[in-house]
């Protein structure tokens, strides 16, 4: 009956050759341009002054630096939906094997509703903000944004590309204004030195990096309907753009924002009062009737950062099994829906201590993730005829994914020993900087230790199940 009136009704199943009508490999870059235009990516670039104590110019070169390199993977694992016609899930399989898949399947799960909450969040934070007596509940925000964020994913892979292509042209030119307006209050000026500022970058460097790699788990996801024969390189680059442009120059802003409220009280009670969403309204308050307006604009922004998160969720709860398959990934979507706006009505009142906690995890596990495989296509399959997609589902013609699973309990070794957060540091992230505060290097101990050891465990496992 949906399937009628245009909605998907595909769930993980592969994506034929035949049924791919998409032609345009620059769909990825406004996919992905739209899904981090928005004021949850302003957030993450004002944690560096605002909970890591840095100045703007450290703040910027970290968040250029690690930007165009943790993306890297999430534009390398876009080209695989289109070879392959499988979500991005399902194709990890062929690193996993078909049981184990569910750890990284539960991880993505736990990534999508965190993400939405967060999200929604500051979104509903945003929407208090519009009005001066702060009349509007943060939970009523909430609630208007996360139904707003179920539309396009309820309806499938087809809307979630057309709502996207559009939705991030408001808030850019927003963020434009937003630098005009705050300009002459911005902080210009480096940050400490020594050990204790190179503890702050590598704090800061793990928040840009759950961001920014956060979206590798479900990159190939939205290109499973382009034809097989399209560029490589055009659905990289087109990726690669898509995320690094908006990324780069929207964190840039918001670090520079939290500068301003060192020497502007008004903009300061704004921050105290709501938040993140609070120094969006500031910035627009100088054009009055229109400012609240355009902060209106700001606050569904989040809409276009929700989606994949919504969308991805429900494909992810498809690969614990038939069972989970036979359940229409509509009704997936509306559950997950249920969840995440109870959570953010709960922890409204955490923003950012659970923002950063939540970035920090995504980049230890997604690191991981990530290198495995990678490695898994470059080194043991090396070529797309060594992968029969159409046996996704048969978990005989998979790896055991006994060496996956090990080597990512290497990786969460790794990042145990180097992290760096206010519940627990590391014995390797406590002699960085301040004793009691640390520097925060899980994320390379988990990428490095997960690398090392998958390539000779994965090795013994094809010598000895022979697959």
């Amino acid at each position: 009956m949906l399937d009628r009136f245009g909605v998907e009704a595909m769930g993980i199943e592969r994506v034929p050759a035949t049924r791919r009508p998409q032609r345009n490999p620059w769909d990825c870059f406004t996919m992905w341009c739209a899904a981090n235009t928005t004021i949850s990516t302003f957030s993450t670039g004002t944690l560096g002054p605002g909970l890591f104590d840095m100045g703007l110019r450290d703040s910027i070169l970290t968040i250029l630096f690690f930007n165009l390199v943790s993306t890297i993977p999430v534009a390398y694992f876009s080209i695989f939906g289109a070879r392959s016609g499988l979500r991005q899930m399902v194709f990890s399989r062929f690193t996993f094997g078909y049981w184990f898949c569910m750890l990284p399947g539960i991880l993505n799960c736990i990534a999508t509703i965190g993400w939405a909450t967060i999200n929604t969040i500051v979104g509903g934070q945003t929407f208090r903000a519009i009005s001066s007596s702060n009349n509007i509940p943060v939970w009523a925000g909430i609630l208007i944004i996360a139904v707003l964020s179920l539309l396009p994913p309820f309806a499938g892979y087809r809307f979630v590309h057309n709502y996207e292509r559009w939705s991030w042209i408001a808030p850019a030119i927003i963020f434009f204004v937003m630098l005009g307006t705050g300009l002459s209050y911005i902080e210009d000026g480096w940050g400490g030195s020594g050990p204790v500022e190179a503890a702050s970058v590598l704090n800061f460097a793990a928040s840009v990096v759950g961001y920014g790699l956060g979206w590798a788990s479900f990159s190939a996801d939205y290109t499973v309907n382009l034809p097989e024969d399209t560029s490589a390189w055009s659905i990289f680059v087109a990726t690669y753009l898509g995320l690094n442009v908006p990324l780069i120059l929207v964190e840039s802003l918001g670090a520079a924002y939290m500068t301003t409220i060192v020497n502007n009280s008004t903009w300061s009670d704004m921050y105290d009062a709501n938040s993140v969403g609070g120094l969006i309204a500031a910035g627009l308050t100088p054009l009055n009737g229109v400012g609240h307006f355009f902060t209106l604009i700001m606050a569904l922004s989040i809409v276009a950062n929700n989606i994949p998160d919504v969308y991805s969720l429900a494909l992810t709860v498809q690969i614990f099994g038939p069972r989970f398959q036979a359940v229409p990934r509509v009704f997936i979507s509306v559950i997950g829906t249920a969840v995440y706006i109870v959570l953010a009505i709960v922890g409204a009142s955490h923003f950012e201590s659970w923002l950063d906690t939540l970035l920090v995890l995504l980049s230890y596990w997604t690191a991981i993730y990530a290198i495995l495989l990678t490695e898994e296509h470059l080194i043991f399959r090396r070529s797309w005829s060594n992968y029969d997609f159409d046996a996704f589902s048969k978990y005989q013609a998979q790896p055991p994914g006994i060496a996956a699973f090990i080597a990512l309990g290497c990786g969460v070794m790794g990042a145990v020993l180097g992290m760096a957060q206010t519940w627990y540091i590391g014995i390797l992230g406590r002699k960085i900087g301040d004793l009691n505060l640390g520097g925060d290097i899980g994320f390379e101990l988990a990428f490095a230790f997960s690398a090392i050891s998958y390539p000779p465990l994965r090795y013994l496992e094809k010598q000895y199940f022979e697959r």
